[in-house]
């Protein structure tokens, strides 16, 4: 399976997004994708997942067959779920590390910290069970949902692409009723509603499986997929900068309203937001595909790159660096600019960092292993 070096660059500006957004002082907080977007890093992220979740069925199905590509993603849906438990011990692990050298932090709840030092056996059983999901990582509950059911419903989504489309689209529907039933710690469910977040999740497998085959059918309608796409993409911009605007442009705010309805909903994925990201896709992946190849191969892209390579592990990082850079820039109180946004510089760079070193060694016991085992070979 050839790389999509733009793929790779945007999750990894995605990664970088996130971990900014949950630093609330950040100054680079500011210029990330939600300050000009109705979506945010969220959705790019979960979106470009899907995308290559189903680059990598076909690849593996066409070479192993399909009980290969079943496997495959049911190995990732526990390696996430694992991922999810043990990240969420870190984290609280290092917030009660903070608290204990009385470095405040608000990027997460302080009680973690307060379970998993004087509970840490049930704070591992709350999480492996996901009954808690701890903010910052409860984005990846609704991720092992959604990857274990792919060896289930990518097979049916292949041989019945619309009816399954038709199915996906009356669960978003319903997704606020059937989230409810959802054993959860949180009344309502999940934050990250699975029922809602999964139209956009096997949207991007359907555009991994049949890009070559919808591509040249879409390009007869090029001129008009990217006008429609640009409006849409403005019109989300439009909400934004009017509720940034705030009270001057009450009557523009108004007027927009009458077209998307009340309230643009997140954790349900609100149907504004589904069109503005799917607008983006296509704007991205076609009249901006030569700027995003160029802008990939630039030094900072191919950092992004690396980024976004490295999945999970980057994304374990972000979370981390979330709650670290957090308690930098809080402590000591009223920071000058200049300091928070070396912090913020500073959290980048070792995003980065860590992320080159797992490519290029693998995680902290693999190099243990391939260490042991060069010395077994020398000696």
């Amino acid at each position: 399976m050839k790389r999509l070096i733009a793929l790779d660059m945007l999750r990894g500006y995605a990664l970088v997004c996130i971990m900014l957004d949950h630093m609330p002082v950040s100054e680079l907080r500011s210029f990330t994708l939600a300050n000009f977007s109705i979506f945010d890093a969220a959705e790019l992220f979960v979106l470009l997942s899907g995308f290559l979740v189903g680059m990598v069925w076909q690849s593996v199905e066409t070479k192993q067959g399909r009980r290969a590509a079943q496997w495959r993603f049911a190995r990732r849906a526990f390696e996430v779920w694992r991922a999810l438990v043990f990240g969420g011990m870190l984290m609280a692990l290092v917030s009660a590390g903070l608290l204990a050298l009385d470095m405040d932090h608000t990027a997460i709840w302080h009680q973690y910290a307060v379970w998993v030092i004087e509970n840490p056996i049930g704070f591992f059983g709350v999480l492996a069970t996901m009954w808690l999901q701890p903010n910052l990582l409860d984005v990846l509950a609704v991720y092992v949902i959604l990857l274990a059911s792919v060896p289930f419903v990518v097979p049916l989504l292949l041989r019945y692409p619309l009816g399954f489309a038709a199915a996906s689209f009356s669960l978003w529907c319903f997704a606020p009723v059937l989230n409810a039933f959802v054993p959860n710690h949180r009344l309502g469910g999940l934050l990250f509603n699975p029922f809602g977040w999964q139209m956009l999740f096997f949207s991007g497998i359907a555009m991994g499986l049949f890009r070559k085959q919808a591509m040249p059918v879409l390009m007869e309608h090029r001129k008009l997929l990217t006008v429609l796409s640009t409006g849409m993409f403005l019109f989300g911009t439009a909400i934004i900068i009017g509720a940034k605007i705030g009270e001057p442009a009450l009557a523009f705010r108004d007027a927009l309203r009458l077209i998307y309805g009340g309230e643009i909903g997140k954790w349900d994925l609100d149907g504004t937001r589904y069109m503005a990201i799917m607008g983006a896709s296509w704007l991205v992946a076609v009249p901006l595909a030569g700027i995003m190849e160029r802008m990939a191969a630039s030094r900072l892209g191919v950092a992004l790159q690396q980024i976004g390579r490295g999945g999970l592990f980057s994304f374990l990082a972000c979370v981390l660096l979330s709650v670290l850079g957090d308690a930098f820039q809080m402590n000591p109180a009223d920071q000058g600019i200049l300091r928070r946004m070396a912090v913020d510089v500073w959290a980048m760079v070792a995003l980065w960092w860590v992320s080159a070193l797992w490519l290029t060694y693998g995680t902290p016991w693999q190099l243990s292993v391939r260490l042991r085992l060069r010395r077994q070979a020398k000696g």
